[in-house]
């Protein structure tokens, strides 16, 4: 597990499942049935790729700025104190000598005046804030699943983790636009690298970076991952989790209870391929474990009856477990704009006082 701190300071599938379900059995929660094996993607030659796409993907790929303005003036903020501190630009009382220069961001209405650099209007005619280090931000902790079965595509569709990876770095942007801090937790079976929370723009840029970097790989364990990551988020904050969540969840809130203990907010982004929910039309086939490889042969016709109501039971159960503890659940669906996971989030944050500045 990697961890570092920018310059700047800152704190820098099991057997495949039983698809022919039990009649009068409520759903529990479980691992969803694999996907269909005719459309796993290409063997790899020197680069990883997925229907003939390279996994890794480029920075302008991953984030796109402009479609971002139209969230310009939404702040997301706390519905509570946090940490001690105000809600909104959460400032520290630790003012004075002491406070560091830590960057610059733009200014938006309710930013103290008192900051505005002059010299970089004059440059620019644009308005920049000067940023402490003893200024208190609120924390997102976004944690992206990058297990093998993240690399799933549909038909001309990109692969799950395209998606994720898409959502993870808007979040980032629109955080550190506003003031607060990002921290990104990269897991399978493991939390594999862990970025602390940072929010300057050379910490947009690792946490870009790294994102790009990722070849999903290796089994799903959310529930492993949030168990360490109990241990290393220090401070309280947002805690957002993107996975397709095909894993046996029954641990699962037992995990996020934790973090519920610790006054965390949650929200659960649930991606997923139109495939793993509808079941393609095709005659015989075999499907892969994308994670064991285990394999099984069917007729999709005869079991398509059976799998959807299964998926439907397993999204259900996890919806309404997540409900009961006033955790958000929100499923992302592959062909629609990555930019409906940002209006989720903002919905979200709406039902937790989202504050709208002209």
């Amino acid at each position: 597990m990697g961890e570092g701190g920018d310059n700047s300071k800152e704190e820098s599938r099991q057997p495949a499942t039983n698809m022919s379900g039990a009649a009068g059995r409520p759903p529990v929660i479980q691992k969803p049935p694999p996907v269909p094996a005719h459309l796993k993607e290409p063997k790899p030659a020197s680069e990883p790729t997925i229907l003939g796409k390279p996994i890794g993907f480029q920075p302008a790929a991953l984030l796109n700025t402009e479609e971002l303005e139209r969230f310009k003036n939404l702040l997301v903020f706390a519905k509570s104190t946090v940490e001690g501190y105000y809600v909104g630009k959460h400032k520290s009382p630790f003012r004075g000598a002491s406070a560091e220069f830590a960057d610059y961001k733009e200014y938006v209405a309710g930013d103290d005046i008192a900051h505005l650099d002059w010299r970089a209007y004059g440059r620019t005619r644009r308005l920049y804030v000067r940023q402490f280090e003893e200024e208190t931000d609120m924390v997102v902790y976004l944690l992206v699943d990058t297990s093998a079965s993240m690399r799933y595509a549909g038909e001309k569709r990109q692969p799950k983790f395209y998606l994720a990876a898409k959502v993870a770095a808007a979040l980032t942007y629109l955080m550190l636009k506003q003031g607060d801090k990002a921290s990104l937790t990269l897991f399978s079976n493991k939390v594999n690298q862990f970025i602390p929370p940072g929010g300057t723009r050379r910490h947009l840029h690792r946490i870009v970076t790294e994102l790009e970097r990722v070849r999903p790989a290796a089994t799903t364990g959310v529930t492993q991952a949030l168990n360490e990551c109990a241990g290393i988020f220090k401070k309280r904050g947002r805690l957002v989790v993107i996975s397709d969540f095909l894993d046996d969840n029954r641990n699962l809130f037992e995990a996020l209870g934790q973090f519920l203990h610790r006054k965390f907010e949650i929200l659960l982004l649930h991606v997923v391929d139109p495939d793993e929910l509808h079941l393609p039309s095709f005659t015989v086939a075999k499907f892969v474990d994308m994670e064991t490889s285990e394999e099984v042969q069917v007729d999709p016709e005869e079991i398509r009856a059976s799998y959807r109501e299964n998926m439907k039971g397993t999204i259900d159960a996890l919806a309404r477990e997540a409900d009961l503890r006033q955790i958000n659940h929100t499923l992302l669906d592959t062909t629609n704009p990555y930019l409906a996971a940002i209006e989720a989030y903002l919905g979200f944050r709406g039902a937790n006082n989202v504050l709208a500045r002209p």
